[in-house]
């Protein structure tokens, strides 16, 4: 878990971010955990995909969770925004307060449902070609 400011609060959120142009999302899974959490990790499975919307008329966030195993710690600053990183258990992690609702969503799935294969995410890069 990371710790990060949101509107003057401490927060708790799994790492998480984007995926950049021309890289897969389990790339992308590898790359923001370790900017964020300074963890390099094995993506092991997918649990499943969410949307989050904060209030009405706002955007909605979508959220791919994907479950990793730790390989090593690395030697990385962290990205700005985050204040800390930290191990966890589930009882932790209820007692702080959260970026978002989807937090304690997917680690309830994550005890509760099966885990869906990797193979179920395509890595192919489709780029739309202009007519």
């Amino acid at each position: 878990m990371v710790k990060e400011w949101q509107n003057g609060t401490l927060v708790l959120n799994q790492p998480a971010g984007h995926v950049e142009n021309n890289e897969s999302l389990l790339d992308a899974v590898i790359r923001e955990t370790k900017e964020e959490a300074g963890w390099l990790v094995k993506p092991i499975g997918l649990l499943g995909f969410y949307a989050f919307t904060p209030f009405e008329g706002a955007d909605t966030y979508h959220r791919v969770c994907v479950l990793c195993e730790p390989v090593a710690p690395t030697n990385t600053s962290l990205d700005p925004d985050i204040v800390s990183s930290h191990w966890l258990t589930y009882e932790e992690i209820l007692l702080e307060p959260h970026r978002s609702p989807l937090i304690k969503t997917c680690l309830e799935d994550s005890l509760n449902n099966p885990i869906i294969s990797l193979s179920f995410l395509s890595d192919q890069h489709l780029v739309a070609v202009p007519r």
